[in-house]
């Protein structure tokens, strides 16, 4: 006789306590920072819940939920005098994460 157990643990999304709070280690989007439930699955079916320890991030895009200490720093601010490069042959304003000019077509 065999028994098959169709079940698992998982996480879910309590309450969203702030949007835009991190940035996702997986794809690099937006994370929010949410409170968050242990859930206990059978058949696909929530059973019983529990709620986590601590506050997460939570990436909506790749479903990936991290603490915070694993998000990336937010980088440091910039002025707009130093956020665009200029081309050395059109003298034109460049993203610095070009690599090379969209107008000229040239290598920076």
């Amino acid at each position: 006789m065999f028994f098959f157990f169709v079940g698992g643990l998982g996480q879910q999304v309590r309450q969203v306590l702030k949007s835009g709070a991190g940035k996702c280690i997986r794809c690099g989007s937006d994370a929010d920072l949410v409170d968050y439930d242990k859930v206990l699955k059978l058949f696909f079916v929530p059973v019983w819940r529990w709620p986590g320890k601590d506050p997460v991030l939570y990436c909506r895009d790749c479903d990936l939920f991290l603490p915070q200490s694993l998000s990336p720093p937010p980088p440091p601010p910039t002025t707009t005098v130093d956020r665009f490069l200029r081309c050395r042959f059109c003298d034109r304003a460049v993203e610095p994460e070009f690599r090379f000019c969209p107008f000229c077509g040239s290598s920076l």
